[in-house]
């Protein structure tokens, strides 16, 4: 489709979490023309729709743009790999599809900060208007909303046991994370849909795609937005082998996320003149905050053997098994290619004293190593647990390595270099090798793979999680939202400075939420499509 010179009320740059909720609902006025330009491919293929996918997702080229980080000087220089969505649905379409929210007080803490709307209370309808919750409305979950929020249909037995050594180890079952409390373990709900992925294309964008005034271009590559006389008026983009330019009648809203977001804006001349000038460009808005506070959940993995075939392999038990299981998919839609792999998990405190959890538990039945890229650990049979720090003090950034949009962001993630978040890793892994060292693992339980002996000094743990530790795919800040001078757009969305350009992704989150970042990134977007419409009313 050739669209090039023409004129739209809204651009969205973008097709991920956040860019597909602003296609559905500044779409809905058909008086609005509204232009949707997403850098991947289209969502049609079985390695998006079937869950399970997500493990042949994690190194693909077409959909995934397979970031690394620089290396990261306090993880022993370690390069480490963020894997983002790069095609309609963007990181949703290649997630683990968990639905959690985090806690009331993470957005109360947002209001608190000067970001007048962003409240717990403000925040809640946005939640339950977006979401379709199978187990039915209440205070907490609305019925009305296009993403499908279901119940895991695949229960692999070692869940069952995690479950039961979490009780052991004196953790309380929860049956609704996103609901009266947070605390607690048990099976975590999914954004699915009959067995199948519900990313946000297909919740929002597949039963909209007939709209006349929508268009959605798909493999088209962002390159700058145009701004005249401070005020952002179009983009262009590279499509087709052709540099293109499309203008915005009202406005530019950019939602590629928390490493192309602020990426995209010093390509626009918008960020930290210093960073600017280096890469010789044209100097639009001096904002320094963009790139900077970035926040990530930092990760570490215990992984013990089991002496059974009781989990998920390569090996001819496991490959029997999974024949029978593929058959279940097709028949069913149901069985382990449904899994999300996190089937269970929870929120727990490191100290009771706290208030809220600080840490996140995600338990997989598989050893698990470099994000599964491994393969060769698949040969073995093992169950691996995440423990993820909720809250962490480290802060990175993104910049630029040269003034090519077609280069990737530099991406500093900066985890542990807070010595508090060292601390609290060190406290994670003991915490996991007490959950793996109960009763309810002992028929079955095989050597420790990850760290490779359950006993060890606090420098040995030290040690391991500076070499092991990762993350859990949930960068936000780097486009922050508030009043300071590193805040880059204000508490509706608007770039400092600029007029006509918003930012609506998780790169506004001022802090990181204390849980997956999915949902609320939907949450962001609905409720910025009512402040974008309402401004735009005159």
């Amino acid at each position: 489709m050739s669209i090039a010179n023409t004129e739209f009320d809204y651009i969205i740059i973008g097709g991920g979490s956040a860019g597909c909720v602003l296609a559905n609902r500044l779409s809905a006025d058909s008086n609005n023309r509204v232009c949707l330009l997403e850098t991947g491919p289209r969502d049609n293929t079985s390695l998006v729709s079937t869950p399970i996918g997500v493990i042949g997702l994690m190194d693909s080229k077409k959909y995934n743009w397979m970031f690394n980080s620089q290396p990261e000087l306090s993880q022993n220089e370690r390069t480490i790999y963020c894997p983002r969505g790069k095609v309609l649905g963007g990181s949703s379409a290649v997630n683990a599809m968990l639905y959690t929210r985090g806690t009331p007080s993470d957005y109360d803490h947002w209001a608190s900060l000067g970001n007048e709307g962003w409240g717990y209370d403000d925040i809640l309808p946005y939640f339950k208007s977006t979401q379709h919750q199978e187990r039915g409305a209440d205070a907490f979950h609305g019925t009305q909303g296009e993403l499908n929020v279901a119940e895991g249909r695949s229960k692999h037995p070692l869940g069952e046991t995690l479950l039961q050594a979490c009780r052991q180890a004196g953790y309380v079952d929860n049956s609704d994370f996103n609901g009266a409390k947070q605390e607690g373990i048990g099976h975590y709900q999914v954004t699915q849909i009959n067995g199948e992925r519900c990313s946000a294309a297909r919740a929002f964008l597949h039963p909209i795609s007939e709209r006349t005034n929508l268009t959605i271009v798909t493999d088209a590559r962002v390159a700058r937005i145009l701004i005249e006389n401070k005020q952002a008026s179009g983009v262009e983009y590279h499509h087709q082998g052709e540099l293109k330019t499309l203008r915005a009648a009202k406005e530019v809203i950019l939602s590629a996320g928390s490493f192309c977001s602020p990426q995209l804006l010093m390509l626009s001349g918008i960020g930290p003149e210093d960073t600017l000038k280096q890469h010789q460009i044209a100097i639009n808005q001096h904002l320094p905050g963009v790139g900077e506070n970035l926040q990530e959940h930092v990760d570490i993995i215990t992984v013990n053997e089991s002496k059974k075939a009781n989990t998920v392999a390569l090996r001819p038990v496991g490959m029997a098994k999974m024949m029978k299981e593929i058959w279940q998919y097709i028949s069913q839609r149901k069985g382990f290619l449904t899994t999300s792999i996190v089937e269970v998990g929870g929120f727990i405190k490191s100290k009771p004293e706290l208030a809220d959890p600080d840490m996140q538990l995600q338990f997989i039945p598989l050893v698990m190593e470099d994000h599964g890229r491994k393969k060769s650990t698949l040969l073995t049979y093992g169950y691996s647990l995440h423990n993820c720090l909720l809250r962490p003090k480290s802060r990175g950034r993104v910049s630029l390595h040269n003034s090519d949009f077609l280069q990737d962001p530099k991406i500093e993630l900066n985890m542990l270099s807070h010595p508090d978040d060292l601390a609290a890793m060190v406290e994670a892994v003991k915490i996991n090798l007490t959950i793996f060292a109960q009763p309810a693992f002992d028929d079955g339980r095989g050597k420790s793979i990850f760290p490779n002996k359950s006993a060890l000094s606090d420098q040995e743990i030290e040690d391991f999680v500076r070499e092991k530790a990762n993350h859990v795919y949930h960068p936000v800040g780097t486009c922050k939202m508030g009043k300071d001078k590193d805040a880059v757009v204000n508490d509706r969305l608007q770039v400092h400075g600029i007029e006509r350009l918003r930012v609506v992704d998780a790169s506004i989150m001022p802090t990181l939420v204390a849980g997956n970042t999915n949902s609320p990134t939907i949450m962001i977007a609905a409720k910025a499509a009512d402040m974008i419409l309402a401004d735009n009313s005159h």
